[in-house]
């Protein structure tokens, strides 16, 4: 099967294949097409579908081109990080988030509190106050920490949040990090290279993305460092620019891992931290990162922290009666953190 897409001129033909035919390539390997431009036509050829998809993208492509009069590799990479991920859309800002990057969130064409859709095409959106809030935190500051027991969405809305805003090309990378607390002697009894003794302590963040983004998808991805899931030691003298970073489980840090990870930071880049002050596996008397960060950073401009409660649990109905059960009590590592003394700061690594 083949289509053709007739172009105005040669200006919007050097816009849209891009400088030295760099979109032309990645649309030829992303799609699995044979594409051609010639005096002034697009035309792909190939099995229908792939064809059919080819012209969506191209179109969308197309309209960016004729709006702005130009693209930028985020916009290509974006429409087509979508387009694998089973999902349609522009490269601009059509959920709601600013193209340029600018802070606020906006409305977009769905649902006004829709975040994103899974593969399975049901509606992700926040179904609590408190959830509305941290989504609105996410979109509107750069650093964000959520904090609250299980159950409450922390991760899956940061996650669902990351993938709405890579496919609308306002990153080129999503980072996700989680801290590997029995990374000492535990790890040395289990089969495998490194990676795959850390595997398990990554497994829930997979799982999340694995909702929004077929499996094959993140694999490949993974290996274009589109998608990176690793141990938070993995962050250390890294700088991450043009990425939505994630940190996981962040009350299993220490004070000086998280300020090792809050200065991995770089240009253009959002932060979400994520953890349960009441599940800290820390060693006794070691300080939480998250605790001390709470008390240290609240109040700076551009960071934001969300309280989530009992009322914010939308996993089973039972985890909420066991987390009553349980009490909403910080651990004994909350509990002693603040009769021990601080640890020294860790000196920031990497660019500043």
């Amino acid at each position: 099967m083949h289509e053709t897409i007739q172009l105005r001129n040669a200006d919007e033909e050097r816009a849209l294949l891009g400088r030295q035919d760099r979109t032309l390539r990645l649309l030829r390997e992303s799609l699995g097409l044979r594409i051609v431009a010639r005096r002034g036509l697009v035309t792909l050829e190939g099995e229908g579908p792939a064809v059919r998809e080819g012209v969506r993208v191209v179109g969308e492509l197309l309209r960016s081109v004729r709006e702005q009069g130009d693209l930028t590799d985020e916009q290509v990479e974006g429409l087509l990080f979508a387009v694998r991920a089973g999902r349609g859309g522009a490269p601009g800002d059509r959920d709601g988030t600013d193209r340029r990057g600018a802070r606020g969130a906006g409305g977009g064409d769905g649902p006004k509190d829709r975040v994103t859709k899974t593969l399975d095409d049901h509606a992700v959106e926040p179904r609590t106050p408190g959830q509305k809030k941290y989504v609105d935190l996410v979109l509107q500051h750069d650093v964000v920490f959520a904090i609250g027991p299980a159950g409450t969405g922390k991760t899956y809305l940061a996650v669902a949040l990351a993938v709405r805003m890579l496919r609308a090309g306002r990153f080129r990378r999503l980072v996700l990090a989680r801290p590997a607390v029995e990374a000492g002697e535990k790890l040395g009894f289990l089969p495998g290279d490194l990676q795959a003794k850390v595997s398990p302590y990554l497994r829930p963040l997979y799982d999340a993305i694995g909702d929004f983004i077929d499996f094959g998808d993140v694999r490949r991805y993974m290996e274009r460092d589109v998608i990176e899931v690793a141990p938070l030691a993995y962050m250390r003298g890294r700088t991450l620019d043009n990425a939505f970073i994630i940190l996981d489980e962040g009350q299993n840090t220490t004070r000086p891992q998280m300020q090792m990870f809050l200065t991995r930071m770089g240009r253009n880049s959002k932060i979400v931290v994520t953890g349960d002050v009441t599940q800290i596996d820390l060693p006794r008397g070691v300080q939480s990162g998250l605790v001390d960060a709470e008390h240290r950073l609240r109040g700076i401009d551009g960071i934001g922290f969300c309280r989530l409660g009992r009322a914010d649990i939308v996993r089973h109905p039972l985890v909420q009666e066991i987390v009553d059960a349980y009490g909403e009590t910080p651990d004994r590592a909350q509990k002693g953190a603040a009769a021990e003394p601080d640890e020294e700061a860790e000196p920031a690594e990497g660019r500043p």
